[in-house]
C-alpha cells in the first residue's frame, strides 16, 4: 500500500511537474492564446507586471517584467527598447531575453550589450538614453524584458498606460507602494478599472488589473497617444525633485514651487536694461513696445533645446541668455520677461503641454503633463501670448503648436491655470493670385503673388530660407503647384513672389481642344483616412482658409470652349465655392476659389460628412478647361 502510494505522489508530482512547464511555456508563445486576443493583433502581451515603490520623496524604484510576442513586422516597433537615465533617474539593470515561435530561447542580452548614447543636441548634453534593437530572423517572436529603475524624485509618477493600438493583453497588473503618510492620486482615463488598496504596515498598497483585451484599432488623425488609450492617470499631493520640496495637491501650489525656481533669475544688468528703455522710448502705445522688443529677441536669439537646471526646470539666467544669445523655451521666455520687466510690463512665463493634437492638461487633476514655455503679457481686455521659440513666429499668434491648451501662468501668488486663444479659421490664410500667360506653342510663364498669415505665414518664411531644390518640393508637394521647369522665389514686404516657366500649360490637349486645370495649385491634396466605424475625433493641424484666383491670357485666337460650372459645397465645418468666367477685353479666363475649414476638430460622428466634403474637393479639383486653340498669327515677309 505504501508503494502504492509512493507511486501515486511520483505520477501527481510529475503531473504537476509538466503541467507548470506547460503553463510556462504557454507564456512564451500563441498557442495557448485565444483567437478573439490574436485577431488583428500586431503584439500579443502574455503577462505584465509594472512594480512602483516610493521610499521617500527623493527614492522611489520603478521595476518592469514583460513578456510579450510580436506576431508580424507591422509590431517591429516593439523590439525597440529604449530607457531615459539622468542625474536622478538611473537605469540599475535591463534584460533582454528572446524565444522563436516554439517558445524556444534563442539570445539573452544585458545592458552591458545595448547602446547608451548622450541626448541634445549637441551644444549641452544632459541625460543619456540606452536602448537595443531585436531584429527578428521571423515571426512570430517572443520577447521577456526585465529593468529596474531608482528615481530620486517624485515629481513624475509614470502612469500605469496597459494598451497600445493593436495589442492584446492576456494580464497586465501595476502595483504602487507607497507610504501612508504620502497621498497618491489617481484618476482612469478612458477607463473605469479601479485599484485594490490594502495596507501593509506603513505602506498602502494600491494594485490595478486588466485581462483578456482585445486589441484596439489605430484611428489616423485622432488625439495624441498620451489621452488616445485607455490608462490610469498618476501623481502625488506631495513632491520632491532634486532635493526641492513642493506640493502638487492645486495648480496654484505647484507654480509657487515654479515660481520658486525663477526667482531672480529674470534681472539684467543695467546696461542691457538702458538698451531696452533706449529700445521703445520713441514708441508710446504698450503693444507696439512689446512688439518691438519681441521682434528684437527673433532677431537676435536663437532656440536650442537644453534640458538643465532642476532636472529641465529652472532657466538660465536673463544675463546668461543674454551673453549667448540662445536658450531653450525656459530660458527664451524668461528672458523675454527680462527684457519686459525694464521697460515697465509685466508677464508671466506659462507652462503648457505643446502638440496640436493634444488635450488640454486636467483642471481637476493638478500634475506635471508639461513640456514647453511660452510667455503671457496680460491685459485688461485681450492678453498677448508671445511664442519665443521661433524665429518667424507672428507677433501675438501662438499657432496650432499651444493653442486650444490650458497654461499654467507663473505668477508671484502661485499657479493660474488659464486656457490659451482658440484656433481661428481667419489667423491661418493662405492668398495666391496667378496670373498665367499661355504661348501658341502651349508653353507659358505665370507669376503668383502669395499672402499669407498664421501657420502659412511661418511656412513661407522657412520656404524662403531652404536651398532651390527644397524650395521646389515644397512648392509642388506642399502648396501643389504643377511642377515647374523654372522657378524664382522671392518676398518683398508682407507679399511673396513666385514666377514659374512650363514648356506645357495644358494637362493634354486633342486635336485643337486644350485641358487645363482650373488653378495652377491645389486648394487641397491630401486623401483623409476612412471613416468606417470611426470611434475617435479627427484633428486637422489647424483650421484655415485658402483663396485662389487664376487667369488664363489665351494667345490670340484662342477661346475657351468650356468653363467650369459654379460649384459650391458646405458641410458643419467647412465651405467651398469655385467660379469661372471669361474676360473678352482681356482674352482671358478668370477662375476664383476658396476654401474654409471653420473647426480644426472634427467629432468622430461628424467625420464622415467632412470626409465627403474633402473627397468631393479633389473630383472638383480633377475637372479641366477646355479652350480651343486658333491658328497662330502668320509672319509678315
Amino acid at each position: 500500500m505504501c508503494e502504492m502510494n509512493k507511486r501515486n505522489l511520483f505520477i501527481v508530482a510529475g503531473l504537476l511537474t509538466s503541467f507548470a512547464a506547460g503553463a510556462q511555456a504557454g507564456l512564451y508563445t500563441l498557442a495557448s492564446v485565444p483567437e478573439a486576443l490574436k485577431a488583428k493583433a500586431t503584439v500579443v502581451t502574455h503577462l505584465e507586471e509594472v512594480k512602483y515603490e516610493i521610499e521617500s520623496l527623493d527614492k522611489t524604484t520603478y521595476s518592469v517584467h514583460k513578456i510579450f510576442t510580436v506576431v508580424n513586422d507591422e509590431g517591429k516597433d516593439a523590439l525597440f527598447f529604449n530607457e531615459y537615465s539622468s542625474k536622478s533617474v538611473s537605469l540599475e539593470d535591463a534584460e533582454i531575453r528572446v524565444f522563436d515561435g516554439n517558445g524556444k530561447q534563442t539570445a539573452r542580452y544585458r545592458k552591458k550589450d545595448m547602446t547608451t548614447v548622450a541626448t541634445g543636441e549637441g551644444l549641452i548634453e544632459d541625460g543619456y538614453v540606452t536602448y537595443y534593437r531585436i531584429t527578428p530572423p521571423s515571426y512570430p517572436i517572443t520577447v521577456e524584458l526585465n529593468y529596474e529603475l531608482r528615481i530620486k524624485s517624485t515629481l513624475n509618477v509614470r502612469d500605469y498606460r496597459f494598451i497600445h493600438p493593436k495589442e492584446s493583453i492576456l494580464s497586465s497588473t501595476y502595483t504602487a507602494k507607497v507610504p501612508v503618510e504620502i497621498s497618491l492620486k489617481y484618476k482612469p482615463v478612458n477607463t473605469t478599472i479601479q485599484p485594490i488598496i490594502t495596507d501593509e504596515g506603513k505602506y498602502k498598497l494600491y494594485k490595478w488589473r486588466v485581462k483578456d483585451l482585445a486589441p484596439l484599432e489605430y484611428e489616423e488623425g485622432a488625439v495624441s497617444p498620451r489621452s488616445r488609450y485607455p490608462h490610469i492617470a498618476l501623481s502625488v499631493d506631495q513632491f520632491s525633485h532634486y532635493g526641492y520640496k513642493g506640493d502638487l495637491s492645486s495648480w496654484k501650489s505647484f507654480g509657487a514651487w515654479i515660481n520658486n525656481l525663477y526667482t531672480g533669475l529674470d534681472e539684467l544688468p543695467a546696461d542691457r536694461q538702458q538698451f531696452f528703455v533706449n529700445l521703445v522710448k520713441d514708441v508710446p502705445d504698450q503693444r507696439e513696445k512689446i512688439r518691438k522688443i519681441y521682434k528684437y529677441m527673433q532677431q537676435n536669439f536663437r532656440y536650442v533645446s537644453i534640458q538643465l537646471g532642476i532636472g529641465g526646470h529652472k532657466p538660465f539666467s536673463a544675463t546668461f541668455t543674454d551673453q549667448k544669445k540662445y536658450g531653450d523655451c525656459k530660458a527664451l521666455s524668461n528672458y523675454m520677461k527680462a527684457a519686459l520687466k525694464t521697460v515697465g510690463i509685466q508677464s508671466h512665463v506659462a507652462m503648457i503641454n505643446a502638440e496640436f493634437n493634444q488635450e488640454p492638461v486636467d483642471p481637476d487633476f493638478p500634475s506635471n503633463n508639461f513640456n514647453h514655455a511660452i510667455l503671457c503679457v496680460p491685459g485688461q481686455k485681450d492678453s498677448i501670448w508671445l511664442e519665443c521659440t521661433s524665429n518667424t513666429a507672428e507677433f501675438g499668434v501662438l499657432g496650432n503648436f499651444t493653442e486650444n491648451r490650458n497654461a499654467l501662468l507663473i505668477t508671484e501668488n502661485g499657479g493660474v491655470l488659464v486656457p490659451t486663444p482658440k484656433s481661428h479659421a481667419s489667423s491661418n490664410v493662405f492668398t495666391t493670385r496667378t496670373t498665367v500667360s499661355l504661348s501658341d506653342d502651349l508653353s507659358g510663364i505665370s507669376e503668383t503673388l502669395i499672402q499669407a498669415s498664421g501657420e502659412y505665414r511661418e511656412t513661407l518664411d522657412n520656404i524662403l530660407k531652404e536651398k532651390k531644390d527644397r524650395q521646389k518640393e515644397a512648392i509642388v508637394f506642399y502648396w501643389g503647384f504643377k511642377q515647374p521647369d523654372e522657378f524664382i522665389l522671392t518676398k518683398e514686404g508682407e507679399t511673396a513672389t513666385l514666377k514659374m516657366a512650363f514648356s506645357k500649360i495644358p494637362e493634354f490637349n486633342a486635336g485643337d481642344k486644350l485641358f487645363i486645370n482650373p488653378r495652377m495649385n491645389k486648394l487641397w491634396s491630401s486623401r483623409l483616412p476612412k471613416s468606417e466605424n470611426r470611434k475617435l475625433d479627427y484633428y486637422f493641424r489647424y483650421p484655415f482658409e485658402v483663396r485662389d484666383t487664376t487667369i488664363y491670357k489665351l494667345p490670340a485666337g484662342s477661346k475657351p470652349d468650356v468653363l467650369l460650372k459654379e460649384k459650391e459645397l458646405k458641410c458643419d465645418y467647412a465651405s467651398f465655392n469655385s467660379k469661372a468666367w471669361y474676360n473678352e477685353q482681356e482674352n482671358a479666363v478668370y477662375v476664383a476659389t476658396a476654401l474654409i475649414l471653420e473647426q480644426y476638430k472634427i467629432p468622430a460622428s461628424d467625420y464622415a460628412a467632412v470626409k465627403k466634403f474633402f473627397d468631393d474637393i479633389k473630383q472638383e479639383d480633377a475637372q479641366k478647361l477646355v479652350v480651343k486653340k486658333g491658328e497662330a498669327p502668320k509672319k509678315a515677309f
